[in-house]
């Protein structure tokens, strides 16, 4: 029977995929347990999660052994599913899928592998609101998203902004739930959004990026509005970035960084903030989604990534009143700083002085806009292919990859063994296995199927593997059943 499980404030940023090291290494990293008998029999297979059939069309998980070569078919076969904008694995013991809905009420599913025929298959189901970003710790997966209270209010009546947790036990289904005041948690009048998770060091990582004042945090904190012009006197925006008069719907601080570091099991500690001005705030960006930029490497040091976002806000813009149609001024503050790494050594909780590396000066010159750890201290890197100019919006091009080895800051872009960046259609959420990592990439020519590339990260190429009869791919990973 399928188990319901319904996630109240499920929230969270991007992707958050393991990786798994080569048997010579020793990560510092912990890993979700897997079956946790090595006598008992179990079957581990590569899952895939496939789309097929156009726009129209439905997502199968469809199952192999093998990554490196051959086809391997949606048409009979695998699992139909609910697409999916963001999938999780939590170890290798379930698939979580759940669907980004710009701000609306959705299903989200987890998945385990079927030891006697080899597929996946629906173990769970839960509900869950609004989500920015996700990752695992300890035994739970856990999200978070910042949304409207309705608890602590202002003289004016305004609620104050909170942090939402939702904690999901992976080995029993349990859930449980938290908040935190999101408005002033950096001591700077912001609220404040969650961006990726890492266990590293005994520790939890996430990057805390300040998005602005609210209603409540302009009547409260007046003393931290650095200039008056910067609160809106018009409404403007669209879904989740609409703002109406009184607040100030951007950052004040674009060109810093926060690393927010907590010892113990959930949220309801008070973290260690770890603060830079070396990069702008770390996350990828698509509309209200916030990815993931901050990883560790095998020996526990923290990377921290920043695309330089920014530079993307106009200091003045003549913007139309969604409500009369006047036309007023929108001011922000607009930032300068490139595309960086930064890093926090393991153990430390605070950021390297002596470490830093501008993105912008390497390679193509290009900003990053995602990256997933891969082995030791390599790091697979998505880019924005046409520069820091053309960045802003949702339909900026992506379409580069580059590997990046932290502890000598050297960067390198991939072009041998993958497609050209100008016909490359979408990438999938990759998956790092004894040393590699696999990236699924569709390209733009309808004669061509979505393929598996094996990218070894120390000679920076890149080799074409397991081909998909599919249109596209979101994300792949592994699961271990065991038999009863």
């Amino acid at each position: 029977m399928k188990q319901t499980f319904t996630w109240a404030f499920l929230a969270l940023l991007a992707g958050g995929m393991l990786a798994a090291c080569s048997e010579e290494d020793t990560p510092v990293n912990p890993t979700p347990d897997t079956p946790d008998s090595p006598t008992e029999e179990t079957l581990t297979r590569y899952v895939i999660a496939a789309q097929a059939g156009g726009n129209d069309g439905a997502t199968y998980l469809v199952t192999t052994d093998n990554l490196d070569e051959g086809t391997l078919t949606t048409v009979n076969e695998g699992f139909e599913t609910q697409s999916g904008s963001n999938w999780i694995f939590y170890g290798e013991t379930l698939l979580f899928n759940f669907q980004y809905n710009d701000g609306a009420q959705g299903t989200g599913f987890a998945y385990a592998l079927n030891p006697e025929t080899g597929k996946a298959y629906e173990a769970r189901r839960y509900s869950y609101n609004r989500t920015t970003t996700y990752g695992t710790w300890g035994k739970n997966v856990i999200t978070a998203s910042t949304n409207d209270g309705n608890q602590e209010q202002d003289a004016a009546g305004n609620y104050a902004k909170y942090l939402q947790f939702n904690y999901l036990d992976a080995t029993t289904g349990d859930t449980k739930t938290g908040s935190h005041l999101a408005e002033n948690f950096l001591g700077n009048g912001e609220i404040v959004s969650f961006a990726g998770f890492v266990e590293a060091n005994g520790r939890l990582y996430t990057s805390v990026v300040p998005m602005g004042m609210s209603h409540y945090g302009v009547n409260t904190y007046p003393e931290m509005i650095t200039d008056a012009k910067l609160v809106t006197d018009h409404n403007g925006g669209s879904g989740s970035g609409s703002y109406t008069p009184g607040q100030i719907p951007s950052t004040q601080y674009p060109d810093r960084a926060f690393i927010a570091i907590y010892s113990g099991d959930n949220f309801d500690e008070t973290p260690v903030i770890a603060e830079t001005d070396r990069i702008g705030f770390a996350c990828g960006r698509m509309r209200s989604q916030y990815y993931q930029t901050i990883w560790a490497a095998d020996n526990g040091d923290l990377y921290v990534f920043s695309p330089g976002y920014g530079r993307t806000a106009q200091a003045e813009e003549t913007v139309t009143d969604k409500q009369d149609g006047t036309e007023h001024t929108l001011y922000k503050v607009q930032g300068q700083l490139p595309s960086g790494v930064v890093r926090i050594k393991a153990g430390e909780t605070s950021f390297d002085e002596s470490y830093y590396v501008n993105l912008e000066e390497q390679g193509n010159q290009n900003p990053m806009f995602r990256c997933w750890h891969i082995t030791e201290d390599y790091f697979l890197l998505q880019m924005y292919s046409e520069g820091a100019d053309n960045m802003a919006g949702t339909s900026a091009p992506r379409n580069e990859l580059a590997i990046f080895k932290g502890e000598e800051g050297q960067l390198t872009v991939l072009s041998e063994g993958i497609p050209a960046a100008e016909t490359i259609s979408s990438f999938g959420v990759p998956y790092s296995d004894n040393g590699c990592a696999y990236m699924p990439i569709t390209v733009n020519d309808n004669s061509s199927r979505p393929a598996i590339y094996k990218i070894d990260p120390k000679t920076a190429t890149a080799t074409k593997g397991l081909v998909l009869e599919a249109d596209g791919v979101s994300a792949l990973g592994k699961l271990t059943s065991t038999a009863q």
